[in-house]
């Protein structure tokens, strides 16, 4: 399905927004507000947490990005798709993107992260304030090509400061639930 097909369709639900209770491991984990995922990840892996970096480039967002950020449609931004590991295994897809229009002037230089945690920047700067987790059931296709699979839970967030927005998705893989003892 073209990406403007699954963005129209895409329901991004918070907490209160479920249609029905989810099994409280897995909420949890999708909306329980515990501070950083890089914290939470380390600690299940004893310390044995890393970040594999994907991708990073300019390109145009996606249509449910865009509506999440406030600016136009199609509009131009930092993307970066990295794995959060476990034990050097991929536990989390993390995709994290900011408005070209919003980053200029703002101080933040997300090209420059490699192979750092943006949690870690953002959960330790006071100024960036996160909005509410949403979660869904991501597309298998925007997935990397070797972890797509369907019904894999995403939630995402966006952090504020000032004009600045920085949309943070992280899709929880398989080998993460089996590592956390959870079937969601």
């Amino acid at each position: 399905m073209p990406e403007r097909a699954v963005s129209e369709f895409l329901d991004w639900l918070s907490a209160d927004h479920l249609p029905s209770p989810l099994d409280p491991a897995l909420h949890d984990w999708l909306y329980v507000d515990k501070g950083s995922l890089t914290r939470r990840l380390t600690d299940l892996a004893n310390g044995a947490f890393s970040v594999t970096p994907l991708h990073e480039a300019w390109q145009a967002l996606r249509a449910d990005e865009c509506a999440a950020l406030g600016v136009p449609p199609e509009s131009e931004g930092w993307v970066r798709e990295v794995y959060l590991c476990g034990h050097g295994r991929p536990w989390v897809f993390a995709r994290s993107v900011a408005a070209r229009s919003q980053l200029t002037d703002s101080g933040l230089d997300l090209q420059r992260l490699g192979n750092r945690s943006l949690g870690e920047l953002l959960f330790s700067n006071p100024a960036f304030a996160r909005g509410t987790l949403q979660a869904c059931h991501y597309p298998a296709d925007w997935l990397p090509a070797e972890r797509r699979a369907d019904g894999l839970w995403a939630r995402r967030s966006c952090f504020r400061q000032n004009q600045l927005g920085v949309l943070v998705t992280e899709v929880f893989l398989p080998e993460l639930w089996q590592a956390a003892a959870i079937t969601p």
